[in-house]
Parts: C-alpha cells; structure tokens; sequence
C-alpha cells in the first residue's frame, strides 16, 4: 500500500506516477498502488470520474452525487452531444419502432450475418453527408481508426500525423508498423517542407493524418491549406472529423464542408458518439479502398455488427439534423455566445467549434475546483496531466444546441466564484487563456 508520509490528499500523485512506479511491482502490488490512490481521492472528494447519471442525456441531468449520498440536478456541460439529440422525442419513437421489427442484436459479424438493410441504408447515407462514394461502419470509433490505419498502411509506406492526432491513431501506427513522423499542431508548413523532403524516398505511399477538430482545444485542422498540400505532394489524406461531423459547416456534414471542400478528403473518419450520442464509428472513401477495408480492416471483421437500435438512432439523427436545421442554428448561437462571455471576461475566445478549454493555472488544484463546480450544479471535465502537460491542465467546456443563454450565465457565475475561491486572482485579472483558432 502507499506510504502515507509521501502521499497526502491525492494532490502529490497523478497517473504517470502511477504507471512509472507500477513497472517495477508485480499485478498484486500494481493493484493495491492504484487502489489507494482512488481511495484518497475519494475521501478527499477529489474523484470525479465514472459519475453516475439517473436521467437521460441532456441539458440538465440528475447525478449521483458519491459524497453525499444524493442525488442532484447538474447543468451538463461536459457532453459531446452537441446537438441534443441523446432525449430527442423522434429518435427515441424511431428506434422503438425499429427494436419491434429488428429486434436489439444481430449476433454476429457483419461480412458473416450480421449485414442488414438498415446497414446498408445507414452506409448510403452517411456517404452522401461526407461526399464519398461509400462508408464502411465500425463497433467504435476507436476501432474505426485502429482498423483503416492497421489495414492500409504498412512498414514500407509513411504517415505524417498532428502531433495532437488521437491515442487510437497512435494505436494504429503500432499496429501497422508504417513509418510515422509527427508535426508540430497545425504547422502546415511543416508538413509541406517534410512532404517535399521525402518526395524522392522509396516509399510505396504517403499518408497524412489531421483531426478536423481537435477535442482538447477545440481548435480546427486548416484544410483548405492541408488539401492542397497533399494533393501537390501526392499524399493521401485522412480527416479524423470525430468532433465536426454535426457540428462543423452550414449542413453540419463536418470540416471538409466549412471549408468547402466536401469530397475531396481521401479518407474521412467519423464517430456516433459525439453528434449521435450512442456508439460506433464509419469510413467514408472511395469504393475500392471500402471494399478492401471490409476485409482487411481487422476490428471491422472480427467485430460484432452493431446493434439495430444504435444504426436506428444515426439514422434518424440524420433525419432530425435535415428536419430541424435551427438545431445547428441554435448551437452556432450557443458558441456564439460563450465565446461573447468568456471574452467579457478577459479570456481570448474566437471558437468555431461547441468545445471551449478553461486552462487553470499551475497554483490552482484543479480537482478542488473541479469539485466546487460540481457542487454548485456545473458539470465539466477536468483534463489533467499526463493527458496534457502540467502547463496546461484545464477544464474542458462542452456547449450543446439545447443549452439556454440563462444556462451559459449560470455557467460563467459559478466559474467566476470557483476562481475566486480557489486562485489568487478573480478570474477577470487572472491570466488564464482559452487558446482556440
């Protein structure tokens, strides 16, 4: 167990340290290690992870409160549900319907039974938002990545990725074993000299991977300077648009579209948990490299298919965001706004996108702050390191199309008495940034 006098509150640990002592203990003592880090951090109110909800997904939702024993009403802000739709009245009448004629599973994989109409319809669908000649599905999003990456790339081709691309694209360059160079955020000229530098190498092909948006500090991929560059450098594109489709462009079809560059992405990657609020992932590309995809793409062919209830739920998500595009209205307004307060506050703000980071500064502890919010009725995510670096451990604001403006008051209140209490600084003079494009 942890020695009490080099550990006190939970406030001296944090996971890194977790896992470099671990790699000397054996399972058992790895265990207890990690077993008394969690306990301090709830005796000491310090844990907000794994928070147990009662009530649907929404813009307020009832939270089982550990400390307490209670349960209470929190504004959520801490969602990707970007548009509300996790409660929508005719998402939930839709896949009711399908349940009664589908039933809730398949049983098995999709290239051996598990392959549906409704599938397919979802395919058809989801590749004309992204301008693509196909889609394939995936079980998550984290597999989709996995599965594209691991199935086209090997160790005689080479990937140039963001340095910020996500941990499943980095699972899928180990996989691959493909060549892999990162480079710097957003540096497009960068990319462009390392393109230029390896024109000549023997590589059998080049592929560039970029998000386009990134979900820590919701800034965007500037593709209408990307596109250019890989298509003069003969490199192929891979959009990872997790956090835009829905949200980014004037149907909300995603990044590509802000920029007016629907159907020029070689490769886009998207998933259902953001927008869509269930759970999967797609690939829309050409035909050939989707049929090569299906059986190659090993997390696609030893996955079960997903479910009729989850296709059901994209499928009518579809049909709400071409129904209901005051949704997408709403939620431009909503960043809008909050981008509006945050300024009035003396914080730079300039989103294009619904995720806003709170950066803390190194004084302030940011599970103490992270607590106060959540008493006060504010649920937000707290980023810690090592998933940034200390220097920019934040709170990381999700805004949602259903979210009032008296929400986002209530918000920008709380966070101006949790600063107070908890910095040396109100937040007004304080010298937090939210760093957003």
């Amino acid at each position: 167990m942890l020695n009490k006098n080099e550990y006190v509150g939970g406030e001296n640990f944090d996971l890194r340290d977790i896992l470099v002592r671990g790699r000397k203990m054996n399972l058992q003592k790895k265990t207890e290690f990690f077993d008394s880090f969690l306990d301090s951090l709830f005796s000491n109110n310090q844990m907000l992870h794994l928070r147990c909800m009662t009530s649907p997904a929404d813009r307020v939702v009832k939270v089982f409160d550990s400390c307490s024993g209670e349960i209470k009403s929190m504004l959520m802000f801490g969602s990707n549900n970007y548009l509300g739709l996790a409660n929508h009245p005719y998402i939930k009448e839709f896949v009711t319907k399908i349940i009664h004629k589908y039933g809730t599973g398949i049983g098995g994989p999709p290239l051996l039974n598990g392959y549906t109409s409704l599938h397919h319809e979802l395919e058809e669908r989801l590749a004309d938002l992204k301008g693509a000649e196909d889609v394939l599905l995936f079980s998550s999003g984290y597999g989709a990545n996995v599965g594209l990456v691991s199935a086209l790339m090997s160790n005689e081709d080479l990937v140039l990725h963001d340095s910020y691309s996500h941990a499943s694209f980095h699972d899928g360059i180990k996989m691959s074993g493909v060549q892999a160079v990162n480079f710097s955020h957003n540096d497009v000229e960068l990319l462009k000299q390392t393109l230029e530098k390896t024109e000549n190498l023997k590589y059998k092909d080049r592929f560039v991977g970029v998000e386009g948006v990134y979900s820590m500090d919701g800034d965007i991929a500037p593709l209408d300077k990307i596109v250019p560059i890989c298509k003069r450098n003969n490199a192929i594109l891979i959009v990872d648009d997790a956090h835009g489709t829905g949200v980014m462009g004037i149907k909300g079809s995603g990044t590509a579209e802000h920029f007016g560059l629907d159907g020029q992405i070689d490769l886009t990657m998207g998933t259902f948990s953001k927008t869509f609020a269930v759970t999967g992932g797609f690939v829309a590309a050409s035909k050939s490299i989707i049929n090569y995809l299906r059986f190659f793409a090993r997390s696609y062919m030893f996955s079960a298919s997903l479910p009729p209830s989850v296709v059901a739920t994209v499928l009518a998500s579809l049909d709400v965001m071409e129904k209901e595009p005051e949704l997408h209205q709403n939620l431009q307004d909503n960043i809008n706004y909050t981008a509006s307060c945050l300024r009035q506050l003396g914080i730079p703000s300039n989103s294009l996108t619904p995720i806003f980071p709170l950066r803390v500064p190194p004084t302030m502890n940011i599970r103490k702050a992270g607590y106060e919010l959540h008493q006060k009725g504010i649920f937000v995510n707290s980023v810690e390191y090592p998933a940034v670096p200390k220097s920019q451990q934040r709170f990381r604001i999700s805004i949602m199309a259903t979210h009032t403006k008296a929400d986002i008051d209530r918000l920008m209140e709380v966070l101006i008495e949790v600063w107070k209490n908890n910095n040396n600084e109100p937040l007004e003079k304080s010298q937090i940034k939210v760093f957003i494009n």
